[in-house]
Order: structure tokens, then C-alpha cells, then sequence
């Protein structure tokens, strides 16, 4: 098989290979059109999910200390009335005692089943407070969820009618480039898409503008431009790594600028 793609590599000229590079360019161009077209919408929208979705885990966050914290004060309430109960018993002990000791004994433990009643409410008082702090914090959040959805379906409903009105021409876009790739060598085709990929502007292939590489626009000596109109090889570049071409391989005049 691979000595099938080399033997149909080599029946391709440089000419054909190069002026097929450059309709594919071309394709490729308009398709970053169209993706420019959406401008940072898809980003927006994964950033908005992305922040939904963390603030709804703060809101469960909230939620399950509102629910640790009511447990909390339940188990508090409970201890009281066991003490209630404890202080009672106590209570009727008194007027069974035989001594001063008894009473003594008696007393302290009424006192401090008191002061764990007493602890017990300054707990079940924080817990409440606890509770509405974060209640307030829920509500805040919820409000903030809320708007972000908004923001979100807007943004959604905007790149969805976006993407509508291109989908078909981009999907046509592509099928053209599919057809277009196995009139290229697949070595060029490889450094021509690694070439696009670096680029700012995208273009892994531009023609000869005013004796300047039409891609880094950095004047290219005579002898060179000879080479390229010659169509014998594939020059690149040396400044910018572009692959070159001349213009009239392009299509266009020679002082025609650079599409993108």
C-alpha cells in the first residue's frame, strides 16, 4: 500500500501538486471565515457552562451544611429534654434525701445539667444563625445561577442560529477540501497542515506579493522567485516556514494582496 501512495506521489506533478494546495488553501480559508464568523460564542458558551455547573455544586454545598447544621441542632433539642428529664428525676430526689451531703451532691448536678441546658441553647442559638448566613448565601448564589442561565440560553440560542445559517455551507466546504487532499502528496499535505495550524492568519501557503512572501510580507531575492516560477519544487519561506508560490499559479495578479 505505501508503495502504491509513492508510485501515485510521484506521477504528481509540483505544479498540479502546488496549484492544488492552493485550492485547498483557499476552501480552508473560507472556512475560517465562517468559524470567525462565530466569533468567541462556542468559548463563551463552554466558559458559562463550566461556571453553572460549579456554581450549582456551591449551591449543593450550601444545602447539605444548611442540612448538617439542622441535624445538629435536632441532636442538640433531644439532649435538652434528656436533661429536662435527668434535672426531674433530681428534683424528686430532693425530698427524699437523709442528709446535707445528699442535698449537696443533689444541687451541683441539678447546676450543671442547667449549664449544659444552657450550652446546649448557645449551640442550637450558632447553628440557627449558621443556617441563616448560609440560607442568605444560597439566595445569593440561586440569583446568580439564575442570571447565568439566562446569559447562557441567550448565547446558546445566538450560536445555535449561527451555526444554522453555515452549517451547510461549511459541511459543503469540507467535502470540497476532501476531494481536493488526495491530488496532494500526503508529505506536503502533512506540512502544509502543520504549517496552517502555526500560523496566525492560518494561510500554510501564499503567493509572491511585490517580490515579498505574501504571508510574513519579508522581501525574497530574485534567484528565489525564479525557483518558485519555475514550479520544479516546493520552496518554503525562510522567515516564516510558508510554503510559496507565484501568483500566477494563484490565479491572481501579481500585486494582488493576500486573501485570507
Amino acid at each position: 500500500m505505501a508503495t502504491a501512495d509513492n508510485k501515485n506521489d510521484k506521477n504528481m506533478s509540483v505544479e498540479s501538486r502546488l496549484k492544488s494546495l492552493y485550492e485547498l488553501q483557499t476552501i480552508l480559508s473560507q472556512i475560517d471565515k465562517i468559524r470567525t464568523v462565530r466569533g468567541e460564542l462556542p468559548l463563551e458558551v463552554a466558559d458559562l457552562e463550566d461556571h453553572i455547573k460549579g456554581l450549582n455544586t456551591r449551591v449543593a454545598n450550601f444545602k447539605n451544611e444548611i442540612d448538617d447544621l439542622k441535624r445538629k441542632s435536632v441532636a442538640e433539642k433531644e439532649k435538652i429534654n434528656e436533661i429536662k428529664t435527668k434535672i426531674a428525676r433530681y428534683e424528686e430526689q430532693l425530698n427524699e434525701v437523709r442528709n446535707n451531703r445528699e442535698f449537696d451532691d443533689l444541687t451541683k448536678q441539678i447546676t450543671y445539667e442547667k449549664l449544659e441546658i444552657e450550652l446546649a441553647e448557645k449551640h442550637i442559638g450558632e447553628y440557627a444563625r449558621q443556617i441563616d448566613a448560609i440560607t442568605a448565601e444560597v439566595q445569593n448564589t440561586e440569583s446568580i445561577l439564575s442570571d447565568q442561565m439566562h446569559i447562557l440560553e441567550e448565547k446558546k440560542s445566538e450560536l445555535d442560529e449561527i451555526v444554522s445559517e453555515t452549517k451547510q455551507d461549511e459541511e459543503k466546504l469540507r467535502e470540497q477540501a476532501k476531494e481536493i487532499e488526495p491530488k496532494i502528496d500526503a508529505r506536503t499535505l502533512t506540512a502544509f497542515k502543520r504549517i496552517r495550524k502555526n500560523a496566525r492568519n492560518g494561510l500554510g501557503i501564499v503567493y509572491i506579493q511585490r517580490n515579498a512572501c505574501g504571508g510574513c510580507f519579508n522581501r525574497i531575492p530574485p534567484q528565489k522567485q525564479m525557483e518558485i516560477k519555475m514550479r520544479k519544487k516546493v520552496i518554503v519561506c525562510e522567515y516564516c516556514g510558508r510554503i510559496m508560490i507565484d501568483p500566477e499559479l494563484a490565479g491572481v495578479e501579481a500585486d494582488a494582496p493576500q486573501s485570507n
